[in-house]
């Protein structure tokens, strides 16, 4: 283990330290690997003042759920640095990374899990009231605005969806097509879940003392609702690491992201990624599962290549010999 007395020389550094890159260093730490988390501070939900569907952390604030996760982290030597990874490239069995601020790291093994950014539409006020009463998801935000009066503006690539959706938490809910077409399909379910429709360019949202009291539409009219649930037109993948080193990716209409399997592990051989930026749909207690399945992945392979290492009477940190090199 002398190669890991250099400070900057790590088994396993994690990129991101929202709950999957804090879950995956959490088992990694569990499992005395000497592990590094960086993180930019840039968590998706910062918005919103609770998150639901944790079990035993349902309204927890998020702010307060990533402190309680540093605070587990610190009790197994787990190390976590505020910052960006700026460059990442292959050194020989492992990586070698950069930090924005110039500093050099090194790293057996890397887990990214760095998130996305919501791209929403260019709608005046939207965007100030994301995450407080202009919403993306039911199962993180039904339950609280039950029975009130939703508008949902139609996404281009799915506009029935998302309306159809939230009706089953209020029966008032009227779609924005903003532009978008309606299938026949489309209609006749929007018509049996008791949708309303209104055509026209959405312009704007409606505030009066600091709740949302509508949309504003391009020809003036302005439509009454309490809730507005709006997806984004683009998901953008903070994956600038992953990039730089070249893993595979899919296309979706709303974006592109990383190819993982099932643990985790993308077309490079040594790297896992988890939660949003391997894709859109990753609730936080569904990050937090996928990063522990990375670290407990990461952990066996490590060990076993050090235990082959050993046999062969070499250095891991040199080899090749193990899965990651």
């Amino acid at each position: 283990m002398n190669a890991l007395m250099d400070d900057t020389r790590y088994e396993v550094v994690v990129v991101g330290g929202g709950a999957a890159g804090l879950s995956a260093a959490l088992i990694l730490g569990r499992s005395r690997r000497r592990t590094l988390v960086v993180d930019a501070g840039e968590p998706r939900n910062a918005p919103s003042a609770h998150m639901q569907g944790y079990l035993s952390r349902d309204g927890m604030s998020p702010a307060e759920f990533l402190a309680a996760g540093r605070a587990e982290l610190r009790a197994y030597g787990v190390e976590v640095r505020t910052g960006e990874v700026a460059g990442a490239v292959r050194d020989g069995a492992g990586f070698a990374l950069t930090l924005a601020d110039g500093t050099a790291l090194s790293a057996r093994r890397l887990v990214v899990a760095t998130g996305l950014v919501d791209e929403l539409p260019e709608i005046e006020g939207l965007a100030g009231r994301w995450g407080r009463d202009v919403l993306h998801c039911p199962y993180c935000h039904g339950w609280e605005v039950r029975d009130r009066s939703f508008g949902v503006i139609a996404h281009p690539a799915a506009p029935a969806h998302q309306a159809l959706m939230v009706s089953h938490w209020s029966p008032d809910v009227t779609l924005f097509l903003n532009g978008a077409a309606l299938s026949e399909q489309d209609a006749r379910l929007l018509a049996a879940a008791g949708v309303r429709t209104v055509e026209g360019g959405v312009e704007g949202i409606g505030v009066a003392d600091d709740r949302l009291t509508g949309v504003r539409l391009a020809d003036g009219r302005t439509v009454g609702c309490e809730v507005v649930f709006a997806a984004a037109t683009r998901l953008v993948a903070r994956d600038g690491v992953l990039r730089q080193l070249g893993a595979e990716r899919y296309e979706t209409p709303f974006g592109s992201f990383v190819k993982v399997d099932e643990t985790g592990r993308t077309s490079v051989p040594g790297v896992w990624a988890a939660g949003n930026v391997t894709g859109p749909a990753e609730q936080v207690v569904n990050a937090a599962s996928l990063g522990y399945r990375a670290g407990t992945v990461i952990n066996g392979e490590l060990l076993m290549d050090d235990l082959a290492a050993k046999a062969d009477g070499r250095d891991a940190h040199d080899g090749p010999g193990g899965h990651g090199g």
